[in-house]
């Protein structure tokens, strides 16, 4: 037995003006794939915002080159008689070596102490419920607000009572109390990131506070760890106001205060500054190839909560 199909069963659909305007533009790309004129107009982007990055450090390179303190104000000249004496002089000559010492210093020992005080302090307001916790945290924000210029007094007049002017140890501490409050906050919103529930699986394995915040969850907050030591590693590396104020030893400056030596009221070596500019970046880059695996993740986890 045969059966027929009716005639406006097989009769076509009629084809939509909005179907040809899909056909003509051709099939759709895929997922997570750009077009190839999008893609190009994004790689331009990057290239260019990437050179205008770049050009400030090719050019500070390109003046250490320069063997006259007088180059910069006739840059193409350099090119033809480009030397590193420059390099050579300031590392005879300065006291390059007694800045990098006291760089060094300052800024380790503010990121171990800062880094190690805020993060306490951002475990304790992320998992505690103590009284006032939340105008605690303000606190520490509102501590940012104050101006360099108006803390240099009370500072002075702190570190003089405590005999800490003129020492490492003063100058770290000052810095902490700019850097903490950040990393705090910075800290803070990573923890809140990381499962409540491990906490509990600590106490329930018999551990301590303390011994479930070193050996559980600072093994997971390496990237906002990392963060936070980057932020403090570069909050003292190069911070000018204090390190001139409190360091009146010449020995004990860092390489910001360094610096200002190579300037004067009636002179400006700017080669010798451009070339010590240079060397002063090696520590940072070092520092920063240590962190940067965790530095990405770090920065965006904390934005994620919520």
């Amino acid at each position: 037995m045969s059966t027929t199909t009716p005639p406006e069963a097989t009769a076509q659909k009629p084809v939509t003006p909005q179907v040809l305007e899909a056909l003509n533009r051709g099939p759709a790309p895929r997922r997570g794939k750009r077009r190839p004129l999008a893609s190009l107009a994004s790689h331009g982007i990057l290239t260019v915002a990437s050179l205008i990055a770049l050009f400030p450090i090719a050019w500070l390179v390109y003046l250490s080159l320069g063997p006259d303190k007088d180059d910069y104000l006739h840059p193409g000249g350099i090119w033809h008689k480009m030397t590193f004496s420059n390099y050579s002089f300031v590392l005879q000559h300065t006291g390059f070596f007694d800045w990098m010492k006291s760089s060094l210093i300052v800024s380790l020992g503010t990121t171990v102490i800062g880094v190690f005080v805020a993060a306490t302090t951002g475990y304790a307001v992320s998992r505690m419920r103590f009284p006032g916790y939340k105008k605690f945290m303000w606190v520490l924000l509102v501590t940012q607000m104050f101006p360099i210029a108006v803390l240099i007094v009370p500072m002075y007049q702190i570190l003089s009572d405590l005999q800490l002017i003129d020492s490492y140890l003063g100058l770290v501490l000052v810095y902490c109390s700019t850097a903490v409050p950040y990393s705090a906050w910075l800290l803070k919103g990573y923890f809140d990131t990381i499962p409540f529930e491990i906490d509990e699986a600590g106490r329930v394995d018999g551990l301590t506070p303390f011994g479930t915040f070193f050996r559980l969850i600072l093994p997971l907050a390496k990237p906002g760890l990392a963060v936070a030591a980057f932020y403090n590693f570069i909050t003292a590396f190069g911070e000018v106001a204090f390190a001139s104020t409190f360091m009146l030893d010449d020995s004990k400056y860092t390489f910001a205060v360094g610096l200002q030596s190579f300037v004067s009221e009636h002179d400006a070596q700017r080669n010798l500054m451009a070339a010590t500019a240079v060397l002063v970046a090696i520590p940072v880059s070092a520092f920063f190839y240590l962190v940067q695996k965790n530095l990405v993740t770090g920065l965006t986890a904390g934005g994620t909560k919520g």
